[in-house]
């Protein structure tokens, strides 16, 4: 439960912000802008939602990948394809879709990933260091 409140607090945050920006943008009568400020805030919504499944310690590396990406597979893909800025009237349009999908998520994961393992290497040798 700690885990899940963990997840809900990273994406409720920036999911508030893109809220209140659809708000005014909707306000300012701007609803194209506003509309992309709602898918926006869902996508980051579950994003943080997800990002717990990289600290549940029992499952390995390779299981919390795979329920990742099913994760976003069934949570950010269908908005990238209802929020109508990409082309969905043919099969190989969502093609397209899903492949740009793939393209950004593999390059989001390795960036984070080398990220994440310089981090830790810095923190383990800052813990040899004292």
């Amino acid at each position: 439960m700690k885990l899940f409140l963990k997840g809900l607090i990273r994406g409720t945050l920036p999911f508030a912000v893109m809220l209140s920006m659809y708000a005014w943008n909707n306000f300012q009568g701007r609803a194209a802008d506003a509309k992309a400020f709602l898918f926006y805030g869902f996508m980051a919504l579950f994003l943080g939602l997800a990002s717990i499944i990289y600290e549940i310690k029992q499952w390995s590396f390779r299981k919390q990948i795979i329920v990742h990406y099913l994760t976003m597979l069934v949570t950010v893909f269908p908005l990238l394809l209802l929020s109508g800025y990409h082309k969905t009237g043919s099969f190989g349009a969502v093609f397209h879709v899903f492949l740009l999908f793939n393209k950004v998520g593999i390059i989001l994961f390795v960036t984070t990933f080398i990220i994440s393992k310089v981090r830790n290497s810095l923190i383990n040798l800052k813990q040899t260091d004292l």
